[in-house]
Parts: structure tokens; sequence; C-alpha cells
């Protein structure tokens, strides 16, 4: 059963009787995506049934009641691998991911975006990277040979502002060039009963400050456009982060205070 603490989070240890199996479990947060989202289910499977990793889909839609229901329900009918989870109450997409991650006994677990602005093709290089050693995979926009996409430039300065003020933060050996980013693989074992946000938007920032993460691969990836939908991103994404920022320095202070 999942762990709840106030505005916290645990990831459960996986059950110590249940046998040992590699297998990937992809999240993908949705709020009215209902224009994307079979689309990037076909294009997801595509990419990940040539590997022959077993893997499973959870789509953890927070009731958008927009058709993305109705859509995912028809795809899983026909493919039990694709599962569909709603949130009803709640916003916000750490809260999403970790919602599915606690309802999965997958090895390793990931996340993507479901505006297509992640592309699939490189889930067999994340998991590739996983499978050969790393304790996580990133999708890098920062990364030699990343994008950023189309954004104007004031986007972009924001960001880079965005990426250094987490270099303090993240462990010296294993510091991450795009700790920003919504799209990554980590094997389970990192972040079980580590303590998460329920709030925000940026968990991977917390799975690397917080999470047992020793080595971590960047794959470069161009970010691209949203085609259909609307942006999430606004006031509340950037507060949110902000207090995410706050919370992390401080238990860093009082961590260095404490020992």
């Amino acid at each position: 059963m999942p762990v709840k603490g106030g505005e916290m989070l645990i990831l459960p240890l996986k059950g110590q009787d249940q046998p040992e199996q590699e297998k990937l479990a992809l999240v993908i947060p949705t709020l009215r995506e209902a224009e994307n989202i079979c689309g990037l289910l076909g294009h997801v499977r595509s990419v990940l049934d040539p590997v022959g990793f077993p893997y499973e889909i959870l789509i953890v839609d927070d009731d958008s009641r927009d058709g993305t229901e109705e859509a995912v329900s028809a795809i899983s009918r026909q493919d039990p691998r694709v599962r569909l989870l709603i949130r009803k109450g709640e916003r916000g997409l750490s809260g999403a991911i970790l919602y599915g991650w606690q309802r999965t006994d997958a090895t390793i677990l990931g996340v993507m975006d479901a505006d297509l602005q992640h592309p699939p093709e490189l889930l067999p290089k994340l998991l590739a990277a996983i499978r050969e050693g790393g304790d996580i995979a990133i999708g890098s926009r920062y990364a030699p040979g990343g994008e950023l996409g189309k954004w104007n430039l004031a986007r972009k300065l924001l960001s880079a502002v965005a990426v250094w003020v987490t270099l303090p933060l993240q462990r010296a050996g294993s510091r991450a060039k795009d700790p920003m980013t919504g799209f990554f693989l980590v094997r389970r074992q990192c972040v079980e009963q580590v303590p998460f946000q329920r709030s925000g938007f940026k968990l991977l920032l917390e799975v690397l400050v917080r999470g047992r993460i020793r080595s971590v691969k960047e794959i470069p990836f161009a970010f691209g456009q949203r085609s259909r939908g609307a942006s999430k991103a606004g006031f509340k994404v950037a507060w949110d982060y902000a207090l995410l920022l706050a919370r992390l320095y401080a238990g860093r202070f009082i961590f260095r205070g404490r020992g």
C-alpha cells in the first residue's frame, strides 16, 4: 500500500516474496491530453517492443474528463501492458509520477510527458544505459548534442539559471547537466523508502538530491514542440520550483548542522 506522510510520499519497498524479474514501468502523467495520448502510446510501444524487455505503461490521469479515460481504456483492453490510473481531487506532476510508481512492482521506473515533446525513440537508449549499470538515465537537453528547441532567448536564460542554482544541491561526481527534465529512468532500489514532495513539477531534481544515486547517464535529445493541447507551464510551476529549492537547501543545511 502507498505510504503517505503529510505533503510527502514514500515509495514502498518491493515485496521481498516477489520473484526478482526485471521490468520497466513507464509513467505518463496526463491532464487534458486526449488529442495526443493514442498516438503517443502507439509510438512508445513501437519502439519498446523490439527491445524485448518486459514493460508496462501507466497513464496517470488527473481526472481530465476530456476523453483521455475512454481512449486509454480502449487501448488497455487490447494491450494489458497499458494501465489507466485516475487521480481525483489532486493536481501536480510529481504527485502523479509517484502515484504511478507506487502501484507497480517494476525494477526500473520511468517517466515521460504526454505532450509529444519527449521523443519515444530515446527510450531504448535510456533503458540500455540503466541495464549497463547506471542508477539513473536522463533524457538531456543540455548534454552535448541536446537542444532546447525553439525557445526564445529569455526562456533559455531562465532555464539556464534554474539549472545553475541546483548545482550546489547535487552530489559531486554524479551531477546532471539537465536536472529539470521530465524524461528519465531510475532504478527502483535508488528511490525506495525515500520521501518525496507530493506537489510540484520537478521530481528529477529531488531524485538526484534525495535518492541513492551514484551514477548518472545523460542521453542527449532535441526538445520538441507541442503540436496539440495547451502547455501546463505558468506561474504555479515557477512557484512550486522555488518552494522545492527552498526545501532542498534547508534540508542540506540541516543535514550539515547535524553532521
